[in-house]
This record gives structure tokens, sequence and C-alpha cells, in this order.
């Protein structure tokens, strides 16, 4: 099974002035270098006139790491952008921190904090979660049975991560957990999900249920 992995929520950005240049820091989640390289060259077309469009981009999958002085000296800018994200342990994520220059030089220590600084608060803006490896259980049921279907699903540390009111009520369950541990009565039932069978409820908990489908994502577990 996959490890849990961090990551970052929503596309965000926040800036700061330092010594009159502007560092504006962007940060978005991304699942492939593409939309990585596409993100950069989104900030670069909007920021043209920008003094430097400095880059760091971090993937899971083939543990891709990039980044990019653009113009700064040598280890004082893209280094600085990505350790931000390395020590935070986040993944599948690019940042974009833009300097518009304000007429006075930093310095190299002064780069490396300012560049940083613009990492750090980009990642914070877009705030950092954790994706867990979930078992995901679409199911419908009556109106007068969701309480005690709802009640079972909290009991064992699941959680009911969106409901639709419809002619009955379709709801999404979720859980780290496998769904066996709904040990009310009867015996187990399970379903197949990616070619591999899981006990996934007990006959209780299906007499209550229609069970659409199961299926394995990475997903905030909001209990």
């Amino acid at each position: 099974m996959a490890k849990d992995y961090k990551t970052v929520l929503e596309n965000a950005s926040d800036e700061f002035v330092e010594k009159r240049s502007r560092f504006i820091g962007y940060c978005k989640p991304v699942k492939t270098e593409q939309e990585a390289i596409d993100f950069i060259n989104e900030k670069r077309s909007e920021h043209w006139n920008a003094t430097h469009n400095v880059y760091a981009y971090s993937l899971r999958e083939g543990n891709i790491k990039r980044y990019s002085d653009d113009g700064e000296p040598s280890g004082t800018a893209g280094m600085p952008v990505l350790d931000v994200i390395v020590k935070n342990e986040i993944f599948d994520v690019v940042v974009v921190v833009t300097r518009y220059f304000g007429g006075v030089l930093l310095g190299t220590g002064g780069l490396v904090r300012a560049y940083s600084h613009g990492s750090k608060i980009a990642v914070e803006a877009a705030k950092p979660v954790i994706m867990q490896n979930c078992l995901v259980c679409e199911a419908r049921c009556a109106y007068n049975q969701y309480g005690k279907v709802s009640s079972l699903i909290i009991g064992v540390g699941a959680a009911v991560d969106d409901t639709v009111y419809e002619s009955d009520i379709h709801f999404i369950a979720l859980s780290r957990h496998a769904f066996y541990k709904l040990k009310v009565c009867g015996n187990p039932v399970s379903s197949k999900s990616f070619g591999t069978m899981f006990p996934i409820a007990h006959a209780y908990f299906v007499s209550l249920c229609h069970i659409l489908v199961i299926y394995k994502i990475f997903k905030i577990f909001l209990k």
C-alpha cells in the first residue's frame, strides 16, 4: 500500500518587499511534470517584465525534483526555493518566486533568505495537507435508515464524506481502514476493487444500503 504523503490543498500566493525588491511567491498542487511546466510558463507570461521568475517543483512519481535560478547567481534562488519544499516533505507541488528588482543588491545571503521566504509564504498560503490512502464506499439508503448507517460508519472511525439527498440518500463513506470493521452481525460480503477482493461490510450494513462502488483513493481524511 502506498504511503501517506504531504502536498498542498490549493493554488495560492503571497508577497513581501525586501530592500525595495518585490517578491511574489506562487504555489500550486500538480500531478505531472507537464502541469508544473505549464504553471511556470503561465507565471513567466504573467510577469514577463519581472527581473526573475525562479521556480522549483517536486513530484512523487519518479521522485522528480527540478529548480532554476533564472539568472540569479547560482545556488542563491532555485535551490533555496526547493529546500523549503524538501525540508517540509511536500510532494506534487510547484513554486514560482517572482522578483521585481528594486535597485538595491541583496548579496548572496540576502538572496538566499529572500527566495527561501518567498517559497515559505507561498507554501503556507497554499495550505499543506496530508493525503491519506483511504477506502471509499459509495452507497445509497432510504431516509429512515440513514441514521443507523451513519452511526455505524462513525462508530468504526470512518466518516461520511459527502451526502446527496434525492429520492433516497446517496452518500460517500471514507475510511483510513477497511470497512470490514463494521462488525455488527451476519457474514461478511465482498466487493471487487482494483482486481482484489476486499471485505467491505457485514450483513447488517448491507441490509441497510445498496453499495454502488468501492475504490481506493488518496484523499484528505476529515473525521
